[in-house]
């Protein structure tokens, strides 16, 4: 069966729902959040072993294509760095919302990375967002800014490091470039580690969940993700993932003790965001529509 858009957005989703436990793994683990993305890219990055051949990456994939995914690796090493940083600062909801901002920083970088035409409306979705964003930042307690400044920092990396995997993405198969870029993350933190205090190594329940958190949030996620970014564009794909911070908060609401530390207006936040993410799927598809039925007046 081909591979439709309808499924890509299908998949899509599925990896989104998966990374919503991102946070709730992020805020149970006891490891720093240098420590805890090294041993997160290292396990990703073993698990995917079996599916790639070390050997004949650089001949496949080709000495400067490699090396731009290695870049991205790092790129997303301190995305995660800083996405579960701002976990540790503030909670894993405040962390998960800050998320949402990306496709707001993707309507700007990703027609300048990717080449592709700006889109007058994507830019105004993600303005739509910042209400959202400011009834969230109102809603919580003070100490709590430097945790969403982190946040945000981690939303303008993630919008960065998704054009440029947007842009490469067909020049080599989803299992090489994320066995390429967790290595190098991996590597990228290596240098780091020493300097840290803390915990260096993973208590038996951290383990257990950092298992979790590699294989099945980070190497089966990214392969679905690397897959509908061949279909859709970096915009759709990240105004999608700002579900993330929805599946998220609601896990995080019967999982954590998050809800004690939120009012009513961080919730209006998330459903003006709600709001966002559903309104770019139907204009794109009025818009669409007009395009299509200007196309055949023309005829």
């Amino acid at each position: 069966m081909a591979y439709s858009e309808s499924r890509a957005y299908a998949e899509l989703h599925l990896a989104v729902f998966l990374w919503g436990f991102t946070a709730i793994l992020g805020d149970l683990i006891s490891l720093s959040a240098v420590t805890l993305v090294w041993w997160r890219v290292l396990l990703t990055s073993i698990s995917l072993l079996a599916f790639v051949k070390i050997g004949r990456i650089l001949r496949e994939v080709g000495r400067r294509q490699a090396l731009i995914f290695a870049g991205l690796g790092c790129i997303v090493a301190v995305h995660w760095v800083t996405f579960y940083g701002a976990i540790k600062l503030a909670n894993a909801s405040v962390g998960l919302i800050c998320m949402a901002t990306t496709s707001l920083f993707s309507s700007i970088v990703e027609p300048w990375i990717t080449g592709r035409k700006f889109l007058w409306y994507e830019l105004l979705l993600g303005a739509f967002i910042l209400p959202g964003i400011w009834l969230i930042v109102d809603g919580v307690d003070a100490s709590m800014t430097p945790g969403i400044l982190v946040g945000l920092l981690s939303a303008l990396l993630v919008a960065i490091f998704t054009s440029f995997n947007k842009r490469y993405v067909e020049k080599a198969d989803p299992f090489r470039i994320t066995f390429i870029e967790m290595t190098a993350g991996a590597l990228f933190l290596t240098p780091v580690l020493p300097f840290l205090g803390g915990a260096f190594w993973p208590t038996p329940k951290d383990w257990l969940l950092l298992i979790v958190l590699a294989a099945l949030c980070t190497t089966f996620t990214n392969y679905l993700f690397l897959r509908t970014l061949t279909k859709l564009s970096a915009f759709a794909a990240n105004l999608t993932v700002n579900l993330e911070p929805v599946y998220g908060i609601a896990l995080a609401y019967f999982l954590l003790n998050d809800a004690e530390e939120l009012t009513p207006r961080f919730y209006w936040g998330t459903a003006v965001i709600i709001l966002a993410v559903f309104g770019y799927a139907g204009m794109k598809r009025v818009l669409t529509r007009r395009k299509a039925l200007a196309a055949i007046a023309k005829k």
